[in-house]
């Protein structure tokens, strides 16, 4: 690969970097062409961008980022594959669901929404990771119950009131 080719490629990756909000690296050595085709088949039914790499041009890339990384640079070594998708826990799941067949990917690190997550042992975090339109979900359903009781109450207590006012005033009368 000729310098020219490895500078295409760290911008590409430095492009992708910073367009992706979560990014893994996982390590996908040792499945067979079959078990990789269907890794693949996975990742493209949910929406995941899956790319095997070489080490040190993505640790250029990630250089190069204005994001931080922390640590993640570490991990790469061995065979490294990136995983990019809009949905935080999308690639967790698919690990975790592919692992129930294979032993691999084993998950390297993460970096989803600013956070860093390093190690296979994260995986489990990663997939309860809640993404930011289930979490708005969440926040307008607790934000509507309230209202709904006020509403409910206003109501329900209108037909009472209602009915100890007219109490009130066939004493009086």
């Amino acid at each position: 690969m000729t310098r020219e080719e490895k500078s295409e490629i760290i911008q590409d990756l430095t492009a992708k970097l910073a367009e992706n909000a979560n990014l893994y690296v996982a390590d996908i050595s040792g499945l067979n062409a079959g078990n990789t085709s269907d890794l693949r088949r996975a990742c493209f039914k949910a929406n995941i961008s899956l790319e095997v790499v070489k080490n040190t041009l993505l640790a250029k890339a990630m250089e190069a980022s204005d994001k931080d990384f922390g640590d993640l640079p570490s991990t790469l070594k061995g065979n490294t594959s990136i995983m990019f998708s809009e949905t935080g826990n999308a690639p967790a799941k698919v690990i975790k669901a592919f692992r129930k067949k294979a032993d691999k990917p084993l998950l390297k690190g993460a970096y989803v929404e600013e956070a860093i997550f390093i190690g296979d042992d994260q995986l489990d975090a990663l997939v309860d990771i809640k993404s930011k339109e289930e979490l708005l979900g969440e926040i307008i359903g607790l934000l509507q119950s309230p209202a709904k009781n006020v509403v409910s109450a206003l109501k329900s207590g209108g037909s009472k009131l209602s009915g100890i006012l007219k109490t009130l005033s066939e004493k009086e009368g």
